[in-house]
């Protein structure tokens, strides 16, 4: 499949990739998604998610019908301490706390001068630098036996959980555009996340009303400018995780997994 045959919209919208929940606003199946060797991500294996503490009733028995072993948790101790975590009493799961960055940014972290998509470049740069090892180490445990189905989340499902996205889809050989939408389809969560909160946590909508547009918007020009550089300094993303201990057998063993022919 040529990168010019590729609907990205089409893939996308697919209706499976929403897992449509009340309180979590962005829990997405990275299945269907084309790799360069022919092969695609198979459906029910590897989710992405924002805040799984949320998780309750009807929304926490979708989960467990989905059947998911692994949970890993990107954020920090002091988000789990305020806000909880995954109900692991409810469901019997693989948790793992891994926070792939020490501190989340505030407001005054943004230069004025600084553009949405520069102050973007520059964080996710900057957990890359700073954590490169925990988000190797993030992929790592989706390459353990058993550990599919899994998910992986942080707080919004944007950020931390893209970039982890990001670096997973690329080490399996999707196309960049692929892995850029995907990240994308965040900015439509936001807006789900915020029409919720207006009936369930009317201060969350005051905090999103006067956050920068960088902590709303998954501007994919980011990401994509974040790559360009792991390719530029390393010769791939894929060298980039071997560098850091994601070698050519861990991708093997997720991939396994993940992929299967195409129809």
């Amino acid at each position: 499949m040529t990168s010019t045959s590729i609907n990205v919209e089409a893939l996308g919208a697919d209706p499976r990739r929403l897992v449509s929940l009340d309180a979590v606003h962005n829990f997405r199946d990275l299945g269907g998604y084309p790799t360069a060797d022919g092969r695609v991500t198979r459906w029910g294996m590897i989710y992405r998610a924002d805040g799984l503490y949320r998780l309750t009733g009807t929304d926490l028995e979708e989960v467990r019908r989905r059947g998911v072993r692994t949970v890993i948790d990107l954020r920090t101790a002091r988000e789990i301490d305020e806000r909880g975590k995954f109900p692991v009493e409810q469901v019997e799961v693989n948790f793992h706390h891994l926070p792939v960055m020490d501190s989340t940014w505030a407001s005054e972290d943004i230069a004025v001068e600084r553009s949405a998509v520069d102050f973007l470049d520059w964080a996710y740069h900057d957990m890359l630098d700073n954590g490169a090892e925990r988000f190797a180490h993030a992929i790592t445990l989706l390459a353990e036996p058993g550990a599919l189905p899994a998910v992986f989340h942080c707080a919004a499902g944007k950020d931390r959980t893209g970039v982890v996205a990001a670096l997973l889809l690329t080490a399996l050989g999707v196309p960049r555009e692929v892995v850029l939408h995907d990240y994308e389809l965040t900015t439509a969560a936001m807006v789900r996340m915020m029409e919720w909160a207006r009936r369930e946590e009317p201060d969350l909508v005051e905090r999103f009303n006067v956050a920068p547009i960088a902590f709303t918007n998954a501007l994919p020009e980011a990401m994509d400018r974040v790559l360009a550089s792991l390719d530029a300094q390393y010769g791939s993303v894929q060298e980039f995780l071997a560098s850091h201990g994601v070698g050519a057998a861990t991708v093997q063993a997720i991939a396994d997994v993940f992929l299967t022919d195409a129809q």
